[in-house]
């Protein structure tokens, strides 16, 4: 994102509309599928090279909260928390976060370089969706698969 864009606010009730309403009403079923894809497309677009961008990068696109709670050699666990994904998971029962998982995933597999896919788990109580990030140490990607 350019340094110099404005912010500007938006009601999270039109958020809610485009993003819990009227998408799936437009996808139907393949909804989560097409989320998860349109993540990793959305990824390829904005490139980012650290956790800290890609946390700012959620911030800025009112995402959720990134933070890192584990990090094994083949595989990261992600919570993204915050007010809107707590609105979210209260105001909608199949509050779907595969955009947020496929943006990840990309992101992970542009910075390290190896095939990788996420899914989610959503804890409802805790208002807290854990991304599972995973990679496959043996299978590298080349800088030709990676589109900017």
């Amino acid at each position: 994102m350019a340094e110099n864009e404005e912010v500007m606010m938006i009601p999270i009730f039109g958020y809610e509309l485009i993003r819990d309403t009227l998408i799936p009403n437009v996808l139907g079923e393949e909804t989560p599928h097409i989320l998860y894809w349109a993540g990793k497309e959305l990824a390829r677009k904005y490139p980012l090279e650290t956790m800290d961008e890609l946390a700012d990068f959620f911030e800025k696109a009112s995402f959720g909260d990134l933070e890192v709670s584990s990090e094994k050699k083949d595989e990261m666990i992600i919570s993204l928390s915050g007010e809107l994904v707590a609105l979210r998971l209260n105001n909608d029962a199949n509050a779907t976060f595969k955009l947020e998982a496929g943006f990840i995933a990309e992101q992970i597999q542009h910075q390290k370089r190896l095939y990788t896919e996420s899914y989610e788990e959503v804890d409802k109580r805790k208002k807290v969706v854990k991304i599972i990030v995973k990679w496959d140490r043996k299978e590298t990607v080349s800088d030709d698969e990676i589109v900017h």
